[in-house]
């Protein structure tokens, strides 16, 4: 069963504050220029703005700038529910490429499957929004990932 997803929903000022903090501090994300459209509890929403640096040779973006979408997006689902202080480590993910990624930007929707003590598994889909006419979202991949918590460091 296909699942409804909404470009537009309310955040939890609290999870957006968080994740907005843990994006301020990785350099990469900044780099690739990704941004949060909502977060709440367990699941968040975030943007990566096409630009020729992501593409491949025929204009689609490149797996690979995907694929690091892709786990920045169960990270910061992850981190959503992760208690004060603590951090999260991908373990593994696994990326099927449905179609090619195109569009004005990709949207990826992280959301958590199951928050355990020390291991944190995330879904995650990635579509392509097309502007103009037959605007929509294109679903052009999707994933499943494991995470672990560190507690603070001593």
């Amino acid at each position: 069963m296909a699942e409804t997803f909404s470009l537009t929903r309310t955040s939890d000022p609290a999870v957006l504050a968080h994740l907005e903090a843990v994006l301020a501090s990785q350099s990469f994300s900044q780099a690739m220029g990704l941004g949060i459209l909502w977060a709440t509890r367990g699941d968040c929403a975030l943007t990566l703005p096409a630009r020729p640096d992501l593409t491949q040779q025929d204009g689609f973006f490149h797996g690979g700038a995907v694929a690091a979408f892709v786990d920045v997006a169960g990270g910061y689902a992850a981190w959503s529910i992760a208690p004060p202080g603590h951090n999260v480590l991908t373990v593994e993910y696994k990326t099927n490429f449905l179609k090619p990624a195109v569009g004005r930007r990709l949207i990826g929707h992280g959301r958590v499957k199951r928050g355990g003590k020390s291991l944190i598994v995330t879904e995650i889909d990635i579509y392509g929004e097309t502007p103009g006419p037959g605007a929509g979202l294109s679903l052009c991949a999707t994933a499943l990932q494991t995470l672990m918590q560190l507690p603070p460091a001593a």
